[in-house]
């Protein structure tokens, strides 16, 4: 009988359960839940050796933290924030690259079963990921990509991104606002896509001038040529990565279109490579850093036995501008 066997029957992770038979006294979880976990053990017959017992109570001290591209620079400050705030308490972050493996979920999970990892740090979930259905009680949250029900998402207001840019675009006069999307079946752009919809719609503007691309260089290049293509009008632009942005100003130059005094042109979220663009983008700043210690905190919650819960930044988006955008050339006094 293994302890895992032990902390599944009990509703309750490896690490709680380990730290309640070893009766660690720093371990806060409700009195019924302790019991419950004794009454398991006893009815299953664990029974581990000393050394055993001493293994058992010894935790990885280690996060694994999963990313869909390591090529994607934007995860840096995601990854920073996770690494500095598990160092604070004594656990360090291994880096891993998600891939669309079906035998992806079980290498994870095993990863904890086997006390290599005490969580994962999911920013790459899909849907229909083998690795969603495969978690069962192993500690774990999604970062920035929401699993719907799961109780274990930590995220940003992605929504109020795309308000902000839009607000700032209409404040120099535009009116003709055209969004690089990302793919439909991915739950930020959804957010990023809706913030949008619903922004132009309160200002009275045309919210159907979108176009979706990958969140890649070339996915935002293909974007934006078909939507300055199909409406040739468009005086303003809002990419929903840097990365599309890159590929969208490559398809505006290539379209015999100057920035900004042809069309404004501005990114979700900041990288310093925007100020060493032509011209420097201007761009959402976006609080990746908070985002990655706040999932570092609750994956350490959920080790410590306290409930899940979904958590959202509180750091709202800023507009970081740049000479990317510029008032448009009808506004009075432009």
């Amino acid at each position: 009988m293994r302890l895992i066997d032990v902390a599944t029957a009990s509703g309750v992770t490896k690490s709680v359960a380990s730290r309640v038979l070893n009766n660690d006294p720093t371990l806060n979880v409700r009195p019924e839940t302790h019991q419950r976990v004794w009454d398991t053990a006893a009815k299953l017959g664990y029974r581990p050796h000393a050394g055993a017992r001493a293994l058992a109570g010894a935790e990885a001290r280690a996060l694994a933290l999963l990313i869909p591209d390591l090529t994607n620079p934007v995860y840096s400050r995601i990854i920073r924030g996770a690494y500095r705030q598990a160092r604070q308490h004594g656990y360090v972050v291994l880096l891993a690259e998600d891939t669309t493996d079906d035998q992806a979920g079980k290498s994870f999970t095993e990863l904890v079963e086997t006390g290599r990892v005490d969580g994962l740090l999911i920013a790459s979930a899909r849907p229909r990921h083998p690795l969603i259905g495969s978690l069962a009680r192993v500690p774990h949250v999604f970062v920035n990509r929401e699993v719907p029900g799961s109780g274990r998402n930590v995220g940003m207001d992605l929504a109020a991104a795309s308000a902000t840019a839009v607000r700032h675009l209409h404040q120099l006069g535009h009116h003709a606002i055209g969004m690089v999307s990302g793919p439909v079946d991915l739950e930020p752009a959804r957010a990023r896509y809706a913030g949008f919809v619903d922004q132009t719609r309160a200002l009275g503007l045309d919210p159907g001038l979108v176009e979706r691309g990958e969140f890649s260089e070339s996915g935002g290049a293909d974007a934006a040529a078909r939507l300055l293509k199909a409406h040739p009008d468009i005086t303003a632009l809002y990419t929903s990565t840097l990365s599309q942005a890159v590929g969208a100003m490559h398809a505006v130059r290539t379209a015999g279109r100057r920035m900004p005094e042809d069309l404004s042109i501005i990114a979700y979220d900041d990288l310093p490579l925007a100020d060493y663009l032509a011209p420097p983008l201007t761009t959402i700043g976006m609080p990746l850093q908070a985002l990655g210690a706040a999932a570092v905190d609750a994956v350490l919650d959920q080790l410590a036995g306290r409930p899940t819960a979904d958590r959202t930044i509180d750091t709202q988006p800023v507009v970081i501008e740049r000479a990317s955008t510029m008032p448009h050339a009808g506004m009075d006094g432009a």
